[in-house]
Parts: C-alpha cells; structure tokens; sequence
C-alpha cells in the first residue's frame, strides 16, 4: 500500500487552516510491549494531518515556501524505524514531534495504525490519533 496525498483548502478565518493529509505511509519496526514485537518486528502505518498556510506556496509556486511532504515522508519513516519503543503512545507523539519542526506547521494529527497488534480476536486494526500544536515557546 503507497502513501496517498491529498491537499485540501479550506476557508481561511480563525480556526481555519489548510491542511495537508499524507496517508498510509508503511513502516516496519520492532515496538512492542511483548518481547517478540521487539524480535520479529511488524507494519506499522502512519497517517499524517497537518495545519499550514499554503498561500505562499500558491502564490510562488516555489516548493521552498511550503512543506515538502516528501521530506516529511523519510523523515517520520526514519522515526518510526528507530529506537523500539513500548507504546504506539510514545511513537505517536514522536511523530509529531518530526512533523512540527518545522515551523510552518501550525499543529499535526498522527494517527498510528497497529493492524497485526497482538490481539486473540479477530480485528481489522488498532490506531491512535493524536493532535499536537506547534509550541511558540521557546524551549528552556
């Protein structure tokens, strides 16, 4: 399954943004509480929802002035492919920690698909949404 983008304008005003949505980005690590989750690793999939004024970017047709989802892409890859971690928790917000270093982000919404989570039922899959805001506060 490849990723899917789609970008969606919406109306500007307060508590309105674009949104910039990249979905079913593959991943293969080995998070886990259990023991073989860690050993034999499993897919993850990543869904991505992010808040940026693209008028720029429409206006200078200049990928320079907007999110390059590209980008994006192999670095929350990376992410997801390091340091095992116990909880699709922890791996969500670092997630969304990657999508907000940049600082034209103004929020992001992770969803973290766990679909051969250990589970004895039949089941199509676990996800965890989260949505985090860009921090203006500089960091201490």
């Amino acid at each position: 399954m490849g990723a899917r983008v789609t970008e969606h304008l919406t109306e500007r005003g307060p508590g309105r943004t674009d949104l910039l949505t990249v979905t079913g980005i593959e991943c293969f690590a080995h998070h886990g509480v259990f023991e073989h989750e860690r050993r034999e690793g499993q897919t993850f999939v990543i869904d991505l929802t992010l808040g940026v004024d693209t008028r720029a970017a429409a206006a200078s047709d200049d990928l320079r002035d907007t999110v390059d989802y590209g980008s994006l892409v192999a670095r929350v890859k990376a992410a997801v492919e390091s340091d095992p971690v116990d909880l699709i928790e922890t791996l969500a917000e670092r997630i969304s920690g990657v999508c907000l270093l940049d600082g034209r982000v103004e929020w992001a919404r992770v969803t973290v698909h766990k679909p051969d989570a250990p589970i004895q039922a039949t089941f199509a899959d676990v996800t965890l949404t989260i949505t985090r805001p860009l921090d203006p506060s500089p960091q201490q």
